[in-house]
This record gives structure tokens, sequence and C-alpha cells, in this order.
């Protein structure tokens, strides 16, 4: 998560300087005078991100020229060099794309670079795809901290963005990188979130997606999913739960189950599961989404990834379906539909993956969660084998271990006769050994110990 630096900043000036008076007067030649400065300042715990480490006055670093040669066309008509500026803009997604090299994104950050992107996208729009998609792609790769968001943010970047992709509905690279700027500027800043909510980009993601008859957009989704996701630790009570609910009166709840039922990509169909998670955050979403049969259409997408070995999205729709299991009503849907069977089945096909055994764990937990007549179902349909071949073939795996323990208790709490059929398969000398093995079983195991009836539960 994105959060201010504690670490002393200095200008690059002051490091310049630095340099200089090395070179001045200790007498150190260039490159020693260079090394001797870094590795000072460093030892100082002074953070040198941003700043450009050379020697004052040789070659101008690629980023601080290309900031420049941007910065005069800009005082110009950017329209009318519509080409120099997008050459300029591909250099500097070139040279920070993915976080750049030898601090480059810092450097772009701490020299104006975000402020500058924001103008130059304020004098375009839709028409000017080349040009605003470069942009939107070194945005997006400068938004890394609560600087950068904030510089983003005072610049009047959440409103010049939304005002492109208002008349850019149709232009899926705009769309892409645009809602990639969303994301990024969203991540870790509860402010920014509450700007673009305050822009009223719920509605306007709602409106995208009704007029999309399939959005295959990874960013859309991931948009939502940062919007909706209460991630700035400066924040002590985030607004995201608030913003849930707008999301959900306007009907992306229901958007989001019609593009899963239309087919996504992989990429969309687990950015899209994340999202519709972050949704759903009360017991009436959850109960909308299966009434809209998204229920059975993320069945039907476990169904369809499992037999495409499709291992990141059998996990999102895993953990998406527990989510919405932890609506009463929904958990007797689950069972109805088959979806104890088509998790069993699941787990033969991934039984060498530990994190996909983890997921499908979780949802048997809450099926069986005040539901005895679910835990029942459950063992009939052979969890409790499941729970033990997964804990016998992954004993250091401890999330695992532990998600199994807590599923087991479910499983037995209210079902007595569950009890013997797992004891007599040998689930004690399992749970104790994950007990022994792992600290953070240790609770999990003892309280399913206990409801399997045994008196030594504690030890």
């Amino acid at each position: 998560m994105p959060v201010a630096t504690t670490a002393r900043t200095i200008s690059q000036e002051t490091f310049n300087g630095f340099v200089n008076e090395n070179i001045e007067d200790l007498g150190m030649d260039p490159d020693e005078a260079l090394e001797d400065a870094i590795q000072t300042l460093t030892l100082q715990g002074v953070d040198l991100s941003g700043v450009v480490k050379c020697v004052p006055g040789t070659a101008t670093h690629p980023v601080i020229r290309a900031l420049e040669e941007l910065e005069k066309a800009k005082a110009g008509d950017v329209v009318d060099n519509l080409e120099s500026v997008s050459a300029l803009l591909d250099e500097l997604c070139t040279l920070c794309l993915n976080g750049g090299s030898d601090g480059d994104v810092a450097i772009a950050t701490r020299n104006g670079g975000v402020e500058l992107i924001c103008s130059i996208c304020s004098s375009l729009d839709p028409r000017h795809e080349r040009p605003l998609v470069a942009a939107f792609k070194v945005l997006a790769s400068l938004l890394h901290d609560i600087q950068s968001s904030e510089a983003f943010r005072q610049s009047g970047g959440p409103k010049i963005v939304l005002n492109v992709l208002k008349d850019a509905a149709h232009i899926v690279n705009l769309l892409d990188g645009g809602f990639a700027v969303v994301a990024a500027a969203a991540t870790g800043n509860e402010i920014v979130k509450e700007s673009f909510m305050e822009l009223r980009i719920d509605e306007l993601i709602v409106q995208i997606m009704r007029e999309q008859s399939k959005c295959n957009i990874q960013s859309f989704y991931d948009s939502i999913r940062v919007l909706l996701t209460p991630d700035d630790d400066r924040v002590l009570a985030s607004q995201v739960y608030g913003y849930a609910r707008r999301f959900y009166k306007i009907g992306i709840a229901d958007s989001l189950v019609d593009a899963l039922r239309e087919g996504l990509n992989s990429a969309g169909l687990v950015s899209a599961c994340v999202a519709l998670k972050a949704v759903a955050v009360n017991d009436e979403i959850c109960r909308s989404i299966a009434d809209n049969g998204g229920i059975d259409v993320i069945l039907q997408c476990i169904d369809d990834n499992g037999d495409l070995n499709n291992k990141a999205a059998v996990k999102a729709c895993c953990s998406l379906l527990s989510k919405l299991a932890g609506s009463d009503a929904n958990k007797s849907t689950i069972v109805q539909l088959g979806g104890l069977d088509k998790l069993i089945k699941l787990s033969h096909r991934f039984c060498e993956e530990p994190s996909v055994l983890q997921e499908i764990m979780s949802i048997f937990w809450v099926l069986s969660l005040r539901s005895p007549e679910n835990a029942a179902h459950a063992v009939e349909a052979g969890v409790g084998d499941f729970a033990i071949q997964s804990m016998q073939k992954f004993p250091s795996a401890a999330q695992l271990q532990k998600q199994s323990c807590l599923m087991i208790r479910n499983l037995v709490v209210r079902n007595p006769e569950n009890r013997t059929i797992l004891l007599s398969s040998g689930i004690e000398k399992i749970i104790r050994k994950a007990k022994e093995t792992h600290e953070s079983c240790k609770d999990a195991a003892t309280d399913a110990l206990r409801d399997l009836g045994l008196d030594d539960y504690n030890m």
C-alpha cells in the first residue's frame, strides 16, 4: 500500500552542491565526489529517490530532457505539435513504464512530471488518441505513492481524466489507459477516491458497461476494486462501504454479473470477480447478486475455467463465491445448484495447487457455518476426505492447514455424526500435527479438536 515516506529528502540543488563541494573543497575527482556524496547521504538516512545522481554539468538525464522538451511543446500549442508531443510521451513512457530504471519514475515525479502530464491531457480530447494513450500510460506509471497521487489531485487530474473518458466510451485504448490512471491514482489515497466519487465516476462506469456488450478491459474492473478498497492507512474510517452501496444502487452488481455471463478473457474475468466481491459488502447485495443468477454464473465460470486449468480465474471465482456464501439465504442456493459436487470435482483437478484448495476450503467453511444440513451434505459429498488428503499432502502450507481446521470445526460443531466419521478417518492426528507445526494454526486446531469432542483438545 502506498504510504508517505518518513526518510529525509533533499533537493537536486542541495545534492549538486554536495558533489561540487567534494570536488572544489576536498579535491576529489568527479566520479569519486559523486560516489562519496551518494554513500554519505545514504548513511545519513537521506532518501535520494528522485535525485539525478550524476556529476553536475554533465549530460542531462533522459527523463529531465524529455520533461523539458514537453514543457517547451506545452508552452506553444500542444495540438499544433501533436507528433513531437506523442514522440516525447512515448519516450517518457518507455523510460518510466514498469518502474523504470535508476529511479526514473521518482525523478519524473520529483521534477513536476505528474503536473505536466495532467496539463497536457487537459489540452487534448479523444480525437487525439495516440498522445492521450501515451500520456495515460505515463501517468499510470508515475502515480506510485501518496505524494504523486496528491500532485495528480491538486492538478485537477480526476476531472481531466473523467472528461476524456466521458467522450471515449467506445475507444478501447483510451478506456484502458484512463481507467488504469484511475486505479493508480486512487490506490492508497482516500481523498482521491472521494474526488472521483464526487465527479460521479460510478455513474460513468455503469453507463459504459451498459453501452458495451462486453467490456474486456482489466483496468476498468481494477478501478472499481480500488475505489471500493479501504487501503489508506491515514484514514480511520474509510467511506468505501458507502461507495459500494452507491455503486449497487445504480446497478453495478447486475452489470458485473452480466459481464461474467457474457464471457470475459482471463484477465478481465479475474478483475471482474474481484470487483464484484468488493461491491458485495452486505447481505442485501449478496442476495441480490444471487437473485440475478450470479451464483449459477460463478459456478459455470468455475467449471469452465477448471476445465481450462486456469488457476488465477478459478481462485478469483472461488473467493467471490465464498463472499456470497456469507449470506445465509445464498448457502442453500449454492448447494441446490450442485455447488458441493462442482467444488469437489475442482479439488481433484487442482489437487497439486494448495492455494486453490485453500479457497475451496474457505467456501465449505462458510457454507457449513450455522447450517447443520449443509455440513451433513458436505461430508456426504466427500469434504472430509478432501480435507484429510489436502492436509496430509501439504503439511507445510500453513494457511491451508488453518483453513482446513476452521472448516472441520464447522462440519462437526452441530453434527455429532460427522465427528464419528472424521475421527474414524484419522483426522485427530492430522490436526494435532498442524497445531504443533504452525503457530498460526494453534487456535483453529484447538477449536476443531474441542468440537470433535476430545477432552484433551488444549494439549
